[in-house]
């Protein structure tokens, strides 16, 4: 097959490919770049590019993010990019591969055991978090592999210690998963997601759970933790009616708090004031641990800016005054806005 795409000076021949769906072009840096979309799935193709009288061969990588950047909407392409089951489990059988690979053959892999891997587990996870409060697609991406790397790195661990394998681990999920909808895969009727909230709750405690909160983890973060402590009460229905009961409970302990002249005491109201704004958040159908990140990203943003002007202008912010700063703060938010 033969196609060829292209204007006065230029033009593009693609060949040896039996199914072609798209070519595009656009500028980029002066030249014409071409990008192909097919069933074959490659990561890379050859195309004849030729410009004036002379023949330039070139070897396009073609990276999904351009594609959404440059040339259509992610539903339009993702019909078209996504791989198929088959291609995604034969990816999966690969990285199985890889990891008895490693874990026979590289000194650090073989070093590895549950405990040393856990720190590193745990910045994965927060390194995907922030991906995700960016909404960078590229990096979730990224970051899920890595997390993903770990869920097998443990599986694998398992496997040697004769305790259970990634099969295991994805049967006792699957099984989980089918039990605790039985409103897909039984017989029940919901109306809506709250009603499938409460009954996975309640689900969970005919597991042998002996309480709804057994299953909030001790090592999550205390916003998190609190939130999830909430939502797992609600689904037996100990909640507030509504946000403005909910809003009542904070002014109750925000007065509680400035009340209390004891520091001890007052530490204690302090967690309450905090409890009782993470319940309101919920109930209005916010994220607090997400509002506070990005307060945390847009605070450090602003103070960088800041702290770029006083170098412009040769000041240092340790021997400004307070005022001085909130003039050089406001001027940064500025920038910001």
């Amino acid at each position: 097959m033969l196609l060829a795409i292209g204007n006065l000076h230029n033009f593009v021949e693609v060949s040896n490919f039996d199914k072609v769906f798209f070519i595009i072009n656009f500028k980029r840096k002066g030249a014409i770049e071409f990008i192909l979309n097919n069933l074959l799935k490659t990561q890379s193709f050859l195309t004849t590019l030729k410009k004036g009288k002379s023949l330039i061969f070139l070897r396009l990588k073609c990276k999904l993010n351009l594609f959404y950047r440059k040339i259509a909407p992610l539903r339009y392409f993702n019909n078209l990019i996504m791989n198929t089951k088959e291609q995604k489990l034969e990816a999966f059988s690969k990285l199985l591969d890889i990891m008895d690979d490693l874990r026979e053959k590289c000194p650090w892999d073989k070093k590895q055991d549950l405990q040393s891997l856990r720190h590193l587990t745990l910045e994965e996870v927060y390194e995907l978090s922030d991906a995700i409060l960016m909404e960078d697609l590229t990096e979730i991406k990224k970051e899920l592999g890595d997390v993903l790397l770990h869920l097998v790195f443990y599986a694998k661990i398992g496997s040697e210690k004769n305790a259970f394998d990634i099969a295991d681990v994805i049967n006792s999920l699957n099984e989980k998963l089918i039990f605790r909808h039985p409103h897909i895969y039984g017989n029940v009727e919901v109306k809506d997601e709250e009603e499938v909230k409460q009954n996975w709750e309640k689900l969970k405690l005919k597991e042998g759970n002996k309480s709804v909160l057994s299953g909030v983890s001790k090592g999550t973060p205390s916003i998190v933790k609190a939130f999830r402590i909430q939502e797992k009460v609600k689904g037996i229905g100990f909640d507030f009616a509504t946000a403005e009961d909910a809003w009542e409970k904070v002014d109750e302990e925000l007065a509680e708090f400035h009340a209390e002249t004891d520091l001890e005491k007052k530490e204690q109201e302090l967690g309450d004031v905090l409890f009782s704004v993470i319940n309101y958040a919920r109930i209005l159908g916010m994220n607090p641990d997400s509002a506070l990140e990005k307060t945390n990203a847009k605070f450090i943003s602003r103070f960088q800016k800041m702290e770029k002007l006083a170098l412009e202008r040769n000041l240092s912010l340790s021997e400004m005054s307070l005022k001085e700063m909130d003039l050089l703060w406001e001027e940064a938010k500025r920038i910001g806005n």
